[in-house]
């Protein structure tokens, strides 16, 4: 579990297939690597992974196929710089919102404008998230905790202000940067939450499906 304050940037020092899957090595000079051991969770760029070696100065990740293709990782370039947050403790002052670290699309930036010393930037997000997005609601971007301000059917609008723009990646995004998004975990309950049983529900009411329930 993540609350999307990053804690530092890192580098892509490589990627390279093992076993028809991907091992992922971040140098992360600024990040404290000390209270990290094999097995721990790191997010990278909003992605949960788990750390199967580690030296003073970086770290290595599997990454599966399906990691691959649901996200923005397998277009990362050797020093390209991404996002770092170490998994919470329960003794962790909670300064985001709920991240999972489990990226549900990909969105990209579609407009970027100085709003005073911040930055205005829009996205648009996959349709099928859209319906996740809310206006001041919270959103995971590249793994970053960030509040939505406007949302224009599947178009979201954010504010950067400036410590965001150094202290992460987002700073340095260009118009049709790709991104990886999280939806805020309370919006996904509340719609199960809605649908209750209607899944169960058949379409047709009919005898068999009535005498099943003890109706006669």
């Amino acid at each position: 579990m993540f609350t999307g304050i990053i804690e530092a940037i890192g580098t892509i020092k490589n990627l390279k297939k093992v076993q028809n899957e991907w091992r992922l090595t971040i140098n992360c000079f600024d990040l404290e690597l000390t209270d990290v051991s094999v097995g721990d969770s790191i997010a990278v760029n909003g992605c949960c992974l788990t750390v199967v070696e580690r030296d003073e100065q970086s770290f290595a990740a599997d990454v599966s196929n399906e990691s691959m293709r649901c996200t923005t990782l397998g277009e990362l370039g050797e020093g390209t710089g991404v996002n770092l947050e170490k998994a919470m403790l329960a003794s962790s002052r909670f300064g985001g919102h709920i991240v999972s670290g489990h990226v549900d699309g990909v969105g990209t930036l579609f407009s970027s404008q100085a709003d005073g010393q911040s930055l205005r930037l829009v996205f648009s997000a996959p349709d099928e998230l859209k319906k996740y997005i809310a206006a001041k609601g919270s959103l995971s971007i590249d793994g970053a905790s960030l509040t939505v301000n406007e949302v224009n059917a599947n178009q979201f609008t954010i504010n950067v202000i400036p410590h965001t723009q150094t202290a992460t990646i987002i700073g340095n995004y260009q118009i049709n940067q790709k991104v990886n998004l999280e939806v805020d975990l309370v919006a996904r309950y509340l719609e199960r939450l809605i649908q209750g049983d209607e899944a169960t529900i058949p379409k047709v009411l009919d005898r068999e499906f009535l005498k099943a329930h003890g109706f006669g």
